[in-house]
């Protein structure tokens, strides 16, 4: 499941290491710009709709965070 989030993520910013973050806001890996991009793509892919209430720093800091997210939006991963 967080493999497909990685594979979202690498996409979205290849030059960056999710793999080694512990928090992708705190470490500068996603910025706002970023983070809308992301928005976009998850709602895309998994035929979702991410609330503006959801879209807290807790639900994008980490993978298991962003797959959490998209199954409490009805995703399936």
């Amino acid at each position: 499941m967080e493999k497909k989030i990685y594979m979202i993520l690498e996409e979205l910013r290849p030059e960056c290491n999710f793999c080694g973050s512990e928090n992708y806001i705190e470490d500068g890996l996603l910025e706002s710009y970023d983070l809308i991009m992301l928005i976009a793509e998850l709602e895309n892919k998994y035929h979702i709709a991410i609330e503006a209430e959801d879209v807290i720093p807790e639900n994008f800091s980490s993978a298991a965070g962003i797959a959490a997210l998209v199954q409490k939006c009805g995703g399936i991963i």
